[in-house]
């Protein structure tokens, strides 16, 4: 179990939604997306952590968006943690970037291509966060032991493990339900990451994807059991800078989550 304010993760409470658009386009798209987020999860009475990356360092297209600069992008992420009173998610990509983007973050997350590198555990580790550590498409889940070991090493056990889906041959991505269970025994909460499990990577020059599986996925998980959802949702995914074939459409968001909570709620009353 981990708390965070009065957010816990695991031990059977309900699941906890990590949302926002991909990367920091703008201020004006980060802002009223993360406003609106709140306001659903409000009314749905769910956990809610804003995620956005204030950088994207793993662009398939080397003219790709990144994002706006550091500064800025971090300086989004704290006035969003301050004005509409949200925790705060977003990726790591190198060591000398942890403590810098602990100063806005609540939860420093280790992206899948990463979740290898000794060096940026250890960094991301010591910053006392929360890190939630994606598992590689390449990794089985029981590999997972050795990531968080790494972060567990700097005395941090506040430790989330997401699942995002594995290599299924070229350019496609396959759902291992049993991950979720396999991570969970090894003594950490679990995340299911409904929105990049459902890309297409390296066809052409962008990461397709296939966002009409978003919805079975993340209901499929919540009836094996999750701790939270991570989902990128976008007001208008067709013209988001990042992710544009993978990400939820905000408008699609509210439906999901009634569903999801109700198997939560069956699944969990029922342990």
């Amino acid at each position: 179990m981990i708390k965070l304010n009065e957010i816990v993760f695991g031990n059977g409470n309900p699941f906890v939604l990590i949302a926002g658009p991909c990367v920091i386009e703008s201020r004006e798209i980060t802002f009223d997306t993360a406003a609106e987020i709140k306001r659903i999860t409000e009314e749905l009475n769910i956990p809610f952590i804003f995620k956005s990356s204030y950088k994207k360092a793993n662009r398939t297209d080397v003219n790709s968006f990144t994002g706006l600069g550091d500064d800025e992008g971090l300086q989004i992420l704290a006035d969003i943690k301050t004005d509409l009173n949200l925790p705060i998610l977003t990726d790591v990509h190198s060591p000398a970037e942890a403590n810098k983007a602990s100063e806005a973050a609540d939860i420093l997350q280790i992206p899948a291509f990463l979740c290898r590198q000794t060096d940026l555990l250890i960094a991301a580790g010591e910053t006392g966060k929360i890190i939630n550590i994606k598992k590689g498409q390449f990794l089985a889940p029981s590999s997972m032991k050795n990531a968080a070991d790494k972060v567990a090493s700097t005395g941090n056990n506040k430790i989330l493990l997401t699942e995002r889906g594995t290599t299924f041959g070229y350019n496609n991505l396959v759902v291992d339900m049993r991950a979720l269970i396999i991570m969970r025994e090894l003594g950490y909460p679990v995340v299911m990451d409904a929105t990049h499990s459902v890309q297409m990577p390296g066809a052409g020059n962008i990461t397709g994807g296939n966002p009409k599986f978003i919805a079975p996925l993340a209901k499929a998980a919540a009836a094996v059991g999750i701790d939270a959802l991570f989902v990128e949702v976008h007001p208008d995914p067709q013209k988001a800078l990042s992710d544009s074939e993978s990400q939820l459409p905000l408008s699609e968001l509210k439906k999901l989550l009634i569903e999801v909570k109700k198997i939560d709620e069956a699944v969990k009353n029922n342990d």
